[in-house]
């Protein structure tokens, strides 16, 4: 647990991990997942710790001494020496500028601590004498590096001088079987095991945009089906108004054979009424002259009600005729809107697959 005392300086986001402490050979992942990592100091004890928590245990509690060493071992990859809790400790992060950061910070830390114990040596020089033996004690003892086995010092006493030449052979033969390389394996495995994981969201992202996308597309597919239904009502009756073109041409005829007919009863009428004065000579023949002229009178009434009804027949198949082009005009360039965003979803659902 935390104590007030302490406050964080620094935080980070790492995969956790320490060494096998049976093989001290492999690397053992902390956690499934990247944790917080932070710097702590602790101005009771004037004393600096790492700490990183798993759920409610302490996955690193390692305080820092003046000889302790971060060692970068690949871009993304570091680790350091811990004597007190007799460990090694290795930290994967995202990208280098993450391990640059955290690598600076250890740095200022560590000398933070060096000051720190320097100061309280001075104090506790005055009242036991004994205790100025800290600086001569420092014995070297090796991690792993990139470039090969590092020097990290570590507070001992003399009589650990056995247990720590075993551990440097140990670490010689553990560096000698390549197992660099397999710290940076693990490194980049939890590191490609993030991108995965974003990967694999975008792809979800991405399989819903294209259901949405196919919804979208049967909708116009539908829509220009009727469109297309509509087109094809629409021709046809363009169809039947090519035969209802012929019955104009007739009618249009009739109409000319009917104005014909009724000038020339028109000519044959003022004939008569000239011709009425004098010519006739018995009342018999006037009565049959004045029947005819109604007659003629009427039938040439009838004929002009005949062409006047001929006349708005025509105007208004003219304008039913109009009223249609207009229609599919207007239907034709729906479709054209409707093709058009087709072709573009089209489109995008290629670049979606080929990407």
């Amino acid at each position: 647990h935390l104590c007030c005392r302490e406050q964080p300086i620094f935080s980070t986001r790492a995969h956790v991990f320490q060494i096998d402490p049976a093989t001290k050979r492999n690397w053992i992942p902390a956690s499934k997942h990247a944790l917080t990592v932070s710097y702590f100091y602790d101005a009771t004890r004037n004393v600096y710790r790492i700490i990183s928590v798993g759920g409610t245990k302490a996955i690193i509690n390692s305080t820092i001494t003046p000889n302790m060493t971060f060692t970068k071992t690949s871009q993304k990859f570091g680790q350091w020496a811990d004597s007190r809790a007799n460990t090694v400790y290795g930290l994967g992060f995202a990208s280098e500028q993450h391990l640059s950061q955290f690598a600076e910070k250890f740095q200022e830390v560590k000398e933070a601590a060096r000051l720190a114990r320097e100061k309280s040596q001075d104090k506790t020089e005055l009242t036991n004498p004994a205790l100025n033996i800290t600086s001569h004690q420092v014995l070297p003892s090796p991690i792993i590096s990139s470039n090969g086995p590092g020097e990290d010092k570590l507070f001992r006493s003399q009589s650990a001088d056995v247990e720590i030449s075993t551990e440097k052979e140990r670490l010689k033969k553990m560096l000698s079987e390549g197992s660099v390389s397999e710290v940076q394996w693990e490194a980049e495995f939890f590191s490609l095991q993030d991108n995965n994981n974003k990967l694999v969201a975008a792809l979800h992202e991405a399989n819903a945009n294209v259901d949405q996308w196919k919804k979208q597309l049967a909708a116009y597919q539908e829509e220009t089906e009727t469109l297309r239904q509509r087109v094809a009502e629409l021709e046809s009756q363009g169809a039947h108004d090519s035969s209802s073109e012929n019955n104009k041409e007739e009618l249009s005829q009739t109409l000319e054979e009917l104005e014909l007919l009724i000038k020339a009863k028109d000519e044959e009428i003022q004939m008569l009424k000239s011709q009425k004065c004098g010519r006739w000579e018995a009342e018999g023949e006037r009565e049959e002259t004045l029947q005819k002229l109604q007659e003629l009178e009427a039938r040439n009434a009838e004929l002009e009600r005949r062409l006047h009804l001929a006349e708005q027949t025509l105007a208004e198949t003219l304008a039913e005729r109009e009223k249609i082009q207009n229609e599919v005009t207007k239907v034709a360039e729906i479709m054209d809107v409707k093709i058009f965003e087709l072709s573009e979803i089209r489109q995008g659902l290629a670049k979606l697959v080929e990407s």
